[in-house]
């Protein structure tokens, strides 16, 4: 079984992490496709000025994220005297502050949406650093291929509400997405993992998140 401190370490700025999250109890947290697009608005506002996202995938009852966190220089946030700086100790609990707010505002509207009361999401968030290129690689990858492995989908790469179509899209984005094709080697790479890779079980159980 795995400790505790397996699922949630501390965020520190500067590394990558495997982010997870699902409905309290395995509950839906997502019911209709605008609540797809209000996730990643709310998850833009509250978390894109801390961390940079590489991978994301939108399933009905839980989501993955490949993320990064900021290193303190890195980030401005606004104040009444303009856009400050942030000391470097105050980082990881800022992003988990930021967490939890967004949290809270989204399941406020799915809430009303469904006419519920009580916690939409699980109480705290898991996380797994990413220590290595091989975990990089193979999280893009499993984060992809989740709904499939869920069996949600026949092709992962049809599904509508994960970053795969939209790291290959040539227009502005706040997701890394030249970062993440160059990882593979260009689009052409890029295609070739997605298209020859399949779902391994032993290397989920050393890397993955149980979801």
């Amino acid at each position: 079984m795995k400790v505790k401190e397996d699922f949630y370490p501390a965020l520190q700025e500067g590394c990558f992490y495997h982010i997870y999250n699902r409905g309290n109890n395995r509950e839906n947290i997502f019911y209709t496709k605008e609540n797809y697009r209000y996730f990643l608005k709310k998850y833009d506002e509250y978390l894109t000025p801390y961390l940079e996202t590489y991978a994301y995938c939108l399933l009905p009852n839980h989501f993955h994220l490949l993320v990064r966190v900021k290193e303190a220089a890195e980030i401005r946030i606004p104040s009444l005297q303009g856009m400050v700086s942030v000391e470097s100790t105050n980082v990881g609990k800022m992003v988990s502050e930021q967490f939890r707010r967004f949290f809270i505002s989204y399941s406020q509207s799915i809430n009303k949406q469904e006419a519920r009361v009580g916690s939409l999401f699980q109480k705290n968030f898991k996380r797994k650093e990413v220590k290595t290129d091989s975990y990089f690689t193979a999280a893009v990858y499993y984060i992809h291929a989740n709904p499939q492995n869920h069996g949600i989908c026949a092709d992962f790469r049809e599904y509508p509400h994960s970053s795969y179509q939209r790291i290959l899209l040539e227009k502005p984005s706040k997701l890394k997405k030249s970062e993440v094709l160059d990882w593979f080697g260009g689009s052409k790479g890029y295609l070739a993992f997605h298209g020859a890779n399949k779902p391994n079980k032993d290397l989920e159980k050393d890397f993955f998140i149980e979801d």
